[in-house]
């Protein structure tokens, strides 16, 4: 046990953080690449506003199936093999969107591929590098390094939207017709999917689940169900165990939030700013550019702040300013009021993602991180996947336009107000980290 414990608590970084960090960046690059122009394509293909709603849903629930298949059982067959298959699966999505029309080959790609209508992550990557990350790293460093990896994340997504809408623009100037630049902007994402195909290869063992988590579950799952009454057999096949009932209300909440988060997607909003204030397509990549790299930073902040209030209230207090400048944004009565409301809005918007994660993974022992991460993950998927279906037909309403952003807005404050009602008592199961214990007593 002795021989093991220098890993997680080294201060040397592990030889998988870089590369995951770099995965990070080149994934996310793509995601936000795709994003600026998902919509645009397929209305060029000649897609209804329905059929995308419908074909954006669809994305995301495949993308659900397949992701919570992987994620739950990266811990027992192994997380690079997983990783790998997901990297293929964003490399298929791409070729298939980009060199069909056909409705029907769109749906098997946006069923069974990965791609990102909101610039967000989506696949099994996130749940499974973070399982990684939280092995190799001690507890007091954790929302630090979580906040650091979606800064890059963030800053990537920036750097692909800038060169998404720049790149499509571009091509239409020279004479290419628009469909065309779209393709070859999405070509460009399948590409990222094989080159991280080769990267994940370069995982060490060390990415995998230690020995001792493995055999840490026998012992001390039992006592954890016994007072139930009843085994969780669900939970068991999700991966999870003694934490099972705190990680499926955790989850129940996130799908939620992302259920409002769907509503106001990447793609969506730039078609919004598009539609309602005749934004280029060159001006929308610096416009979410700059969103991203503000939310990148904000998550910078979310560390400090949350050694000094604790985990959840950083999530809570940084998230409710956040979704009431969002109910802002339809307000403003001009393009530049609503660009500001909105870069101001992303200044905030990310400062509870790494202390979300941060306190998933403390909620939890570390033999279910990778099952925590990916059910918690693939709930927050699912609600994603359905709103777009409701989405679409409003954003094409000149009247209704609007109202996602309310939707979005209200629904995220009762999401806000119920995480912190349900969770504020809680115990993390790491009692011996400051933040947790910061998390347990006020966050």
């Amino acid at each position: 046990m002795d021989a093991a414990q220098p890993l997680p608590g080294a201060h040397a970084p592990s030889p998988d953080l870089p590369l995951l960090f770099a995965t990070r960046m080149i994934r996310l690059f793509g995601y936000g690449l795709v994003s600026v122009v998902l919509v645009f394509h397929l209305t060029a293909s000649g897609l209804s506003e329905s059929q995308i709603g419908l074909l954006l849903t669809l994305t995301l629930l495949g993308d659900t199936a397949i992701s919570l298949w992987l994620t739950t059982h990266a811990d027992r067959f192994g997380r690079r093999q997983m990783l790998l298959a997901g990297a293929l699966l964003m490399s298929f999505a791409g070729i298939l969107f980009a060199v069909t029309q056909s409705f029907a080959l769109l749906l098997l790609a946006a069923t069974v591929g990965v791609i990102s209508p909101s610039g967000n992550e989506v696949g099994p990557f996130l749940a499974v590098e973070q399982a990684v990350l939280a092995g190799e790293i001690p507890p007091e460093r954790r929302t630090g390094i979580f906040a650091s990896y979606n800064l890059v994340g963030s800053l990537a997504t920036a750097l692909g939207s800038l060169c998404g809408g720049g790149l499509a623009q571009i091509l239409q100037s020279r004479g290419m017709a628009p469909l065309g630049s779209y393709r070859t902007v999405i070509f460009v994402y399948a590409g990222i999917g094989a080159a991280l195909a080769v990267l994940f290869r370069q995982l060490s063992q060390a990415a995998e689940v230690a020995p001792r988590d493995k055999t840490q579950t026998t012992p001390q799952a039992p006592p954890e169900r016994q007072p139930t009454g009843r085994p969780p057999k669900l939970a068991m096949r999700l991966g999870l165990e003694s934490s099972h009932t705190n990680v499926l209300k955790l989850a129940s909440l996130f799908t939620m939030d992302a259920f409002a988060g769907g509503f106001i997607v990447q793609a969506f909003v730039a078609y919004w700013f598009h539609q309602r204030f005749g934004v280029s397509l060159a001006a929308l990549g610096s416009i979410f550019f700059a969103a991203n790299v503000l939310a990148g930073l904000s998550a910078l902040a979310a560390s400090r702040l949350a050694k000094r209030i604790g985990l959840l209230a950083t999530m809570v207090g940084t998230h409710i300013p956040s979704n009431i400048l969002l109910l802002l944004v339809p307000l403003m009565p001009s393009l530049p009021l609503a660009i500001a409301v909105l870069l101001l809005r992303f200044s905030i918007s990310q400062m509870d993602v790494p202390t979300r994660q941060a306190y998933t993974m403390a909620l939890v022992s570390p033999s279910e991180r990778s099952a925590a991460a990916g059910v918690t993950g693939i709930a927050r998927t699912v609600g994603a996947a359905l709103s777009p279906l409701i989405a679409g037909p409003l954003y094409a309403s000149v009247a209704l336009a609007s109202a996602p952003f309310f939707i979005a807005g209200g629904l995220k404050l009762v999401y806000d107000l119920l995480v912190w009602r349900v969770f504020k008592n809680v115990p993390l199961e790491e009692a011996r980290d400051s933040s947790p214990r910061a998390g347990r007593q006020g966050s």
